[in-house]
């Protein structure tokens, strides 16, 4: 494990690497609310399969400076300054949850350097045509998004509590999600390994406020300041049809609108079983990679 602070425009972007140095480059995209500490395979396990794993946090996450104003696609020039930084040119690009989005910037804005891309469990845009896109949430993530749809000041009164919560007791997080979690879904989190990963990535995001996470909602409801059809790199969509925090059917929408782009919907699956399933999907990009540069 490796940690590094690179610094884009003036400000601080705190970044972890993982597994072999000289292996095949993967940007990891953790997600809503998150940290670069967020669920990843474990270094021995990516230095045997030759993987160079990357996660930075978030401008206004962990050890990321906040970007006021920042969009979906902003994530394009940090990845770029990153791995111009550490002598990288051609990577592929993984996005869980809120990291999704920020993928799919990477590859649409950057087709001549991203190999391959996943995507699990992710939004479509708030303006995607056709797409019903509160349809299928939770009640409470409903009523999140209608608070950050009201304005910049609820909603940051509103995260600022649940960050002050978290960082005294990371379990919280985990509480307050809980009502909402089908069996599936509880079944993974109850894992005592992922549950310890998952409190330690909330702990890093708080760490210097609720600024990511405020900042993270505003993005996804604003113009992503990409065209889909940008995006030129293979792309697999993975998501669980029992999600409810990401309804599949954004997936759906986004498969429709990527070419080379497919969706993969395992029965029975849900929000939290991208967790367990980010190894494979690591592979496959990184498996991709070393095709593509043949």
């Amino acid at each position: 494990m490796t940690q590094l602070s690179i610094i884009n425009d003036g400000r601080r972007l705190a970044v972890e690497e993982w597994g072999d140095p000289r292996g095949q480059p993967v940007f990891l995209f953790h997600g809503t609310p998150g940290s670069r500490l967020g669920p990843h395979p474990r270094g021995s396990v990516l230095y045997r399969h030759g993987i160079r794993l990357l996660a930075y946090d978030r401008p206004g996450y962990g050890g990321s400076e906040r970007a006021f104003g920042r969009t979906v696609a902003d994530a394009a020039d940090d990845v770029s300054t990153i791995a111009d930084t550490l002598g990288i040119e051609r990577f592929s690009v993984v996005g869980r949850s809120g990291g999704g989005p920020h993928a799919l910037a990477c590859a649409a804005l950057m087709p001549e350097r991203v190999l391959r891309v996943s995507v699990l469990a992710a939004l479509a845009p708030r303006d995607a045509p056709g797409l019903d896109w509160l349809n299928g949430m939770t009640r409470a993530n409903r009523e999140d998004y209608a608070v950050a749809e009201s304005g910049l000041g609820p909603l940051a009164e509103e995260y600022a509590s649940r960050a002050a919560a978290a960082r005294l007791n990371p379990a919280s997080m985990m509480v307050h999600l809980d009502p909402h979690l089908p069996e599936v879904d509880r079944k993974v989190v109850s894992d005592s390994g992922i549950k310890a990963m998952l409190e330690s990535n909330f702990v890093e995001a708080f760490r210097g406020g609720p600024g990511g996470w405020i900042d993270d909602t505003l993005a996804f409801l604003a113009p992503w300041g990409f065209d889909l059809d940008q995006i030129k790199a293979r792309v697999r969509l993975w998501h669980g049809p029992e999600d409810v925090f990401a309804p599949i059917s954004h997936s759906r929408w986004l498969a429709s609108r990527i070419r080379n782009a497919m969706l993969i919907a395992p029965r029975g699956a849900a929000h939290f079983s991208a967790v367990t399933e980010l190894p494979q999907e690591i592979s496959w990009v990184a498996a991709g990679g070393i095709l593509a540069l043949e």
